[in-house]
């Protein structure tokens, strides 16, 4: 097994690349393996790195390829005891099989979204058909609610970019129409923008708004 880690490891990092000139290219490689047996036996400690290193000094200069190890069994700790996040990770993947609901200690959002993951695939047909419909009905109305409020934020930025047109045109067309002062509110953002843009240059209102007013200046 362990044979099989360090190949799967180094060909992971190997085949980056196609060329011998793209060396610069290859990414650091951390494989990292969950076990649900011992698979060393000289330490106590769940969680194990190991890495290159020189004999001698102890120094790491061969960092391109990092493997961790998870050995499930070796992790003690209740739920009391779980304090870290990676604490908590190690506890999810140990007793997910087992849970029916995640601890209130454990409430962390990838943590519920794993558990949700968890049960759905030990679902029959029937409840996973069920859960998607869930899951499909709960978008559709987020859908809605953020299309909302995107609306209303495009409607307020409308507003806003009217109000500011209609304050420069009224300066410089003091004697503004009420029909061109509704074409000004009723346009969208993008003419909004592209008559804003004309204001200072158009020497006269149908300049502006692009011989599209509805009412003229007069005096």
């Amino acid at each position: 097994m362990l044979k099989r880690i360090q190949y799967n490891a180094a060909k992971t990092y190997a085949n980056q690349i196609a060329r011998g000139e793209d060396y610069p290219k290859l990414n650091q490689v951390i494989a990292i393996t969950i076990t649900d047996f011992i698979l060393f036996d000289g330490f106590d400690h769940c969680v194990s790195r190991h890495e290159h290193r020189e004999t001698l000094t102890g120094q790491t200069y061969l960092q391109e390829i990092l493997y961790y190890f998870i050995e499930l069994p070796k992790f003690k700790k209740s739920l009391e005891e779980v304090e870290s996040l990676l604490d908590q990770w190690i506890w999810f993947i140990r007793y997910a099989g087992s849970l029916e609901i995640v601890p209130e200690k454990m409430s962390w959002p990838p943590i519920r979204h794993a558990f949700e993951k968890a049960m759905a695939a030990n679902m029959t047909a029937e409840e996973l058909e069920f859960y998607d419909n869930a899951g499909i009905a709960i978008a559709d109305k987020r859908g809605a609610i953020e299309q909302a409020l995107e609306d209303g934020w495009i409607k307020g930025r409308k507003e806003e970019r009217a109000n500011i047109l209609l304050q420069m045109l009224r300066r410089r067309f003091p004697d503004l129409s009420a029909q061109v002062e509704a074409q000004v509110q009723a346009a969208n953002l993008e003419t909004l923008q592209v008559w804003t843009d004309r204001v200072l240059d158009g020497g006269s209102l149908s300049e502006v708004l692009g011989g599209n007013t509805v009412g003229e200046v007069t005096g």
